[in-house]
């Protein structure tokens, strides 16, 4: 019996945590987010990683440098963490169709795939994350809001076998001088 009820108890916080929401939610919402625009150039951001509990775990900034590669948009990320650690990552992105995108990294697994609908886009790709001296596969489901003024909003949920083991949210913004 106490199995049993560990499991109900288990099932109900999964759904609990699912979200309903969905990128058609956010059609004719303004300002409209176009990333080949908003990611040519220059961009900063700043996050922190909260793990499950909300504690902070970690704190960055990345320097974003945004170049169109015929029909790609090339990202390159240069993250700079609290504590002295230095990554990068190079995102290949299309977008193929309306309202879609797909994108490729070095460290990401298969494709990223992102729907985009007014201000709104949710972004979903599984990463091996450097964890220690080892690495974990995790899922990324990212939820970007524009908002007036060009600031970016990311909202991650970070989950390992389908529980949630953090939140990365990160602050995008175009250094001044550059169109939003």
């Amino acid at each position: 019996m106490k199995s049993l009820t560990l499991f109900v108890i288990v099932i109900a916080i999964s759904y609990a945590g699912c979200s309903t929401m969905k990128p058609e939610d956010f059609k004719g919402t303004e300002p409209r987010l176009i990333l080949e625009e908003y990611f040519a150039g220059e961009t900063k951001a700043w996050g922190i990683f909260e793990d499950r509990f909300g504690n902070l775990k970690r704190q960055f900034t990345v320097d974003i440098i945004g170049t169109m590669e015929g029909d790609e948009l090339v990202l390159d990320e240069r993250f700079f963490y609290s504590d002295g650690e230095r990554a990068q990552r190079i995102w290949r992105i299309r977008h193929p169709e309306e309202n879609v995108y797909e994108g490729r990294a070095v460290d990401v697994i298969g494709i990223a795939e992102g729907k985009v609908y007014g201000s709104a886009l949710n972004w979903s790709y599984d990463v091996d994350l450097k964890v220690g001296n080892g690495t974990w596969r995790v899922h990324f489901n990212d939820w970007m809001f524009l908002q007036p003024g060009g600031v970016l909003i990311n909202r991650a949920k970070v989950t390992k076998y389908g529980f949630e083991i953090g939140q990365v949210t990160l602050s995008f913004i175009k250094p001044s001088g550059q169109k939003d």
